[in-house]
């Protein structure tokens, strides 16, 4: 039987096996605030919420309709990637300043680093420019999940989390269905450009209110940035993503410099583990790997992760390209994938607080993400909205069940003053898995393409196109997709949706090792109010206990 934790009410919680405490560790003289209090911080961190909720839902409702006025298909995915590449890079290194230097300040500054990406992103005038921007904007959006998770924890028991997870649930309930209408109305009206340039009346709206609203407990600590830590793990990151991206498109899997960027992300990982057995301050302290929970939550939720993006980022294409919806429709068509996330997540998070039990919900939503994604699969250009309507909701329910749940989990399992740091790995480890999902799923969709319409047009006519490749420039738009000749079309679309029915293929094998995962997670007692973590050492005193500043 483990130790028993200190607490500050003068009760204990049992240790996980296998935590990482340090002997002579004091309770940590922290208060979690009153009803009232948390209704004021998360008014401000919902509003940082929405701006990240509503730019990744907002975003991939245009992406077909920005291709084809700026690039190719094989740049499609890329527009997502450079944010999620830069995001995923740097979410690490926004949990540990946020740990500190405390939440608001660098929450707010997040905000303003995505609000400049965003102005620039709608300035674009080439591909090029979009990615990069999109790049300066992923900056930015890394801390805004990573830095409000960290807050929700600061103030929230974990038992007490599913009190308020509706809250959440309507961030991204509301964001999920305002994202892609908004989407589609500004693409089909005054241009895509105001998908980035929306943005700027709801961050600076998000600046505002969290200076008035985002004011909670600051803990002073010894500060100490892990500068080689954070390079190692953007430059290692960087290397495999560009390694992914580039691979299957501009370049082979084994060419020179695919296979220079292998190495490097190898060598630069493996460099990245030494410096952070070595820091003082580390980026990802390696000793949380030693708590069960940690490590299991980390590598479900890069398995859901890279899962995930293969269904939210292709199905809007499916939908305009071989559906031929516009873009408006096509963001009311996503609604059953919103709907079952919506109440998977309330439910749970409801159970969660009633019963102090989490473990069964990853377990049920990795089974019921795989049966929809084998669903999926077969999908075709003649099945009916209804069905694919099903399949979308039992997706969107799946996912429900693990995003919060796991977080709660790995918050529950560590100590106030690896709060933030945990939380912004959670996220790293998650956002890692979608950007190298939709990297692997854009080569998947691109090499699949190519290979139906080859199928498709072999011994018949040539598919009409504007430069090298069978029909590669022509699948860049859809507008142009959808004026080809019914009998023409027929093929393409047929083509199309053969591919991105592999691409729902692709992202079963990684829900099925989910399943696995989720089965080793261990059931530990959520905290409550009255049994929080112990405080590690170097923290000092807390500023005004009991108050807001």
């Amino acid at each position: 039987m483990s130790d028993p934790t200190p607490t500050t009410a003068g009760t204990t919680r049992a240790a996980e096996p296998g935590s990482a405490r340090t002997p002579g560790q004091h309770p940590e003289q922290f208060s979690y605030l009153s009803h009232k209090q948390i209704l004021v911080v998360l008014f401000g961190v919902m509003s940082g919420m929405l701006l990240a909720a509503l730019d990744q839902s907002i975003v991939g409702t245009a992406l077909p309709r920005i291709v084809g006025d700026l690039g190719g298909l094989n740049q499609y995915s890329w527009v997502v990637t450079a944010y999620l590449l830069t995001s995923t890079a740097v979410t690490p290194l926004w949990g540990k300043v946020s740990d500190l230097y405390g939440r608001r300040l660098i929450f707010q500054i997040s905000i303003t680093i995505f609000l400049i990406g965003s102005a620039l992103s709608g300035a674009s005038q080439n591909m090029i420019e979009l990615i990069g921007f999109r790049a300066l904007q992923g900056i930015g959006g890394g801390g805004l999940f990573s830095i409000a998770l960290a807050i929700i924890g600061d103030v929230i028991p974990p038992r007490e989390r599913g009190r308020y997870q509706g809250y959440f649930g309507a961030v991204f309930g509301v964001s999920s269905v305002a994202g892609p209408l908004l989407g589609g109305w500004l693409t089909d009206g005054p241009g895509w450009r105001w998908i980035f340039y929306i943005n700027l009346p709801i961050g600076i709206a998000a600046l505002f209110v969290t200076s008035m609203a985002l004011k909670m407990p600051v803990v002073r600590r010894n500060h100490a940035i892990d500068y080689a830590g954070a390079a190692a793990i953007m430059t290692s990151v960087t290397s495999l993503l560009l390694y992914l991206n580039w691979s299957g498109g501009s370049y082979g899997w084994f060419a020179p410099l695919s296979l220079a960027l292998l190495t490097g992300f190898l060598v630069l990982a493996a460099v990245f583990v030494w410096v952070e057995s070595r820091a003082s301050e580390p980026i990802i302290p390696l000793r949380l790997f030693q708590i069960r929970t940690y490590s299991v939550g980390n590598v479900y939720g890069f398995l859901s992760g890279f899962a995930m993006f293969g269904a939210m980022i292709f199905l809007p294409l499916y939908l305009q390209a071989v559906k031929g919806m516009s873009p408006t429709i096509s963001g009311l068509a996503m609604v059953p994938t919103v709907i079952g996330l919506f109440s998977a997540s309330i439910g749970s998070g409801q159970l969660m607080t009633r019963t102090g039990h989490y473990r069964i919900f990853p377990i049920l939503g990795a089974l019921i993400m795989t049966g929809s994604l084998v669903l999926m699969s077969q999908i075709s250009a003649t099945i009916a909205y209804w069905h694919l309507a099903g399949e979308m909701f039992m997706f969107g329910f799946g996912l429900g069940l693990t995003m919060q749940t796991i977080v709660t989990a790995v918050q529950n399992a560590v100590t106030m003053r690896d709060m933030g740091t945990a939380t912004s790995s959670t996220t790293f480890f998650r956002q890692l898995g979608a950007a190298i999902g939709t990297a692997v799923f854009g080569a998947v969709l691109s090499a699949r393409l190519t290979h139906y319409l080859a199928a498709a047009f072999a011994g018949g006519p040539a598919l009409p196109s504007t430069g090298a490749g069978a029909g590669a420039n022509l699948a860049d738009s859809v507008q142009r997709i959808q004026a080809l000749p019914a009998p023409v079309k027929a093929k393409v679309v047929g083509a199309f949706s053969s591919a991105i029915g592999d691409v729902f293929l692709v992202g079963v094998p990684f829900l099925v090792i989910a399943f696995v995962v989720a089965l080793l997670l261990k059931e530990v007692p959520l905290r409550t109010a009255q049994s929080h973590g112990a405080r590690g050492p170097g923290d000092e005193e807390l500023v005004e206990p009991t108050g807001l500043i």
